[in-house]
C-alpha cells in the first residue's frame, strides 16, 4: 500500500486542479513547494517577467542529479471536447483526467513520488537532487528554464546530468529515452520587386515568379540523409502570401515562411546562409528575418545514458530505444549546460482534449524514477 507521500496520484490531481495555461501559475508552484519541503528540499521561487518558476534541491554535494519540468499547460480548448472538467483532476475508470495529467503534471508528481520512495528506503546518500520546474515550457520560453539555468550557473547549481519528464515514452512506458533534439529554425523572407499591370509585365519585375524559383530550389535537394544519431533533416513551407486582391496587378511583395528542423550536421549558422545562397543565386532583392528556438543536441552514449537504459529495464523489462525524434523541448537549453535526456509517460494524449493518463502508468513511472536515482546514484 502507497503512502500520501509515495502515490503521485493526490499530488497530481493537486497540480491538475491548478488551471496553469500558460502564462499562469494558478498556485501549481506552491502546491510542489508544499510537497518538497517535507522531503529536505530548500525551495526557491524565482519568477522572471510575469512567469513563477521553481529551483528546488535536497543536499549541496555531487553528484547533482537535477530533474527539469514544467507545470504550465496548453488550454484546454472547447469545453464540450471533454467528458469532465479539464482541471477536476477526475479519475475515472482507471485513468487519471485532465490538462497536464500527461504533459506533465503527472510526470512532476511521479518523480516526487519516487523520490519520497528513494529517500524512505536509501536514507541520506552522497550527492544531491535538485527540480528545475518552470511555468514557461508551453510559451516563449524567455523566462523560464533559460532564466532559472542562468541564475542557478550564477549562484552554483548547475548540475552535473539532468533528466526531463516530457511524456516521451511511445507505445509502452520506458521504451523511448530522448538523448538528443533537432534544432529549430524559422525564417521570414520578403522579396521585393516592382509593381506593375499585369498585360504589362516586361514593365515590372514580379518577385512572385522570383520567390517560387527560390523556393523551388530550396525543396529540390535534401539537405542531407540523416546522420549517426538523427534523422534526415527537413525544410518546409510553411507560409506563402502577396496580399494582393487585385488579378491584374503584380505586387511589389511576395512574403514566405520556412521552418527547418535540423540534425547535427547544421547549424542555424550554417542553415542561414543556406537560404542566403538560395537568393542570391536568383539575383534577388529581398530582406529576411531568422529565429532560432534551438540548435541540435545529443547527449551521446555514456554513463549517464547507461544508467537509465538500466534503470529501464530494472523498472520495466524493456529494452529501451534511444530516439533524437520530435519537436523541441527545455532540454535545448539545460543541453548548453550539462548532459541531458528526457523519459516520461506514453505521449499518447497530450494536448489532446480529455487528456488522461492511467493510474497504474503514473504509479508505474515512479516507480521507474525511483529506479533512475538508484543507477544514477549507485
Amino acid at each position: 500500500m502507497q503512502n500520501a507521500a509515495t502515490d503521485p496520484l493526490p499530488l497530481a490531481q493537486a497540480l491538475i486542479r491548478c488551471p496553469s495555461v500558460t502564462p499562469a501559475d494558478a498556485g501549481a508552484m506552491a502546491v510542489l513547494e508544499t510537497a518538497l519541503r517535507p522531503l529536505g528540499f530548500t525551495c526557491h521561487r524565482l519568477k522572471f517577467g510575469e512567469i513563477e518558476n521553481l529551483f528546488a534541491r535536497r543536499g549541496t554535494a555531487g553528484p547533482h542529479f537535477c530533474f527539469a519540468g514544467h507545470t504550465d499547460v496548453v488550454p484546454p480548448g472547447a469545453r464540450e471536447g471533454w467528458q469532465d472538467d479539464p482541471f477536476s483532476g477526475a479519475v475515472r475508470d482507471g485513468l487519471l483526467h485532465g490538462r497536464g495529467a500527461c504533459d506533465m503534471k503527472g510526470g512532476i508528481a511521479a518523480f516526487v513520488a519516487g523520490l519520497a520512495d528513494w529517500i524512505a528506503a536509501h536514507g541520506s546518500r552522497p550527492g544531491s537532487v535538485s527540480l528545475l520546474i518552470t511555468g514557461d515550457e508551453e510559451g516563449p520560453a524567455r523566462d523560464g528554464t533559460v532564466r532559472v539555468l542562468e541564475w542557478m550557473a550564477a549562484n552554483g547549481h548547475i548540475p552535473d546530468v539532468a533528466l526531463v519528464g516530457e511524456p516521451t515514452s511511445r507505445a509502452a512506458l520506458g521504451d523511448i529515452v530522448k538523448v538528443g533534439r533537432r534544432g529549430s529554425m524559422t525564417a521570414w523572407i520578403t522579396l521585393l520587386g516592382t509593381q506593375g499591370h499585369s498585360a504589362y509585365p516586361q514593365r515590372a519585375d514580379n518577385p512572385i515568379h522570383r520567390l517560387v524559383r527560390v523556393l523551388h530550389r530550396l525543396i529540390a535537394t535534401p539537405l542531407d540523409a540523416g546522420s549517426r544519431f538523427f534523422e534526415a533533416s527537413t525544410l518546409q513551407v510553411t507560409g506563402f502570401d502577396v496580399g494582393n486582391a487585385a488579378n491584374n496587378v503584380i505586387p511589389a511583395e511576395a512574403r514566405a515562411m520556412i521552418n527547418i528542423r535540423f540534425n547535427d550536421l547544421h547549424t542555424s549558422a550554417t542553415l542561414t546562409e543556406h537560404l542566403h545562397a538560395a537568393l542570391r543565386a536568383e539575383e534577388a532583392r529581398y530582406e529576411m528575418r531568422v529565429e532560432c528556438s534551438g540548435e541540435s543536441f545529443l547527449t551521446r552514449p555514456g554513463p549517464f545514458v547507461e544508467a537509465l537504459r538500466r534503470a529501464v529495464l530494472r523498472a520495466t523489462g524493456t529494452e529501451t530505444t534511444l530516439d533524437t525524434g520530435g519537436g523541441t523541448s527545455d532540454a535545448r537549453f539545460i543541453a548548453r549546460y550539462c548532459p541531458v535526456a528526457e523519459l516520461g509517460a506514453v505521449g499518447a494524449t497530450m494536448h489532446k482534449a480529455n487528456e488522461c493518463v492511467p493510474v497504474e502508468e503514473l504509479r508505474a513511472l515512479a516507480g521507474l524514477y525511483r529506479t533512475v536515482l538508484e543507477e544514477v546514484f549507485a
